[in-house]
């Protein structure tokens, strides 16, 4: 089966692990790439622009890392 280019918003956020709404604002908000189609303007998000975004925080993410080291002593959170 071929892996679909775009993807219902209720897709995004089960990749991503978060719920419809922080999924809802990534898009409105711009963080995601979508596009909003049909009568009912539905959102779809490209799945290479999902790819794009997950890379991106990725990259961010170990920027933070980088800048801001685990210091000796410091307690790590629970999730």
């Amino acid at each position: 089966m071929a892996v679909p280019r775009f993807l219902q918003l209720s897709d995004v956020a089960e990749v991503l692990n978060i719920s419809a709404s922080q999924t809802y604002a990534l898009v409105r908000n711009g963080d995601i790439k979508a596009i909003k189609i049909g009568g009912r303007g539905q959102w779809r998000v490209e799945a290479q622009a999902l790819e794009d975004y997950i890379q991106r925080m990725y990259a961010e993410t170990q920027a933070f890392v980088d800048t801001h080291p685990l210091g000796a002593g410091e307690s790590v959170p629970e999730d």
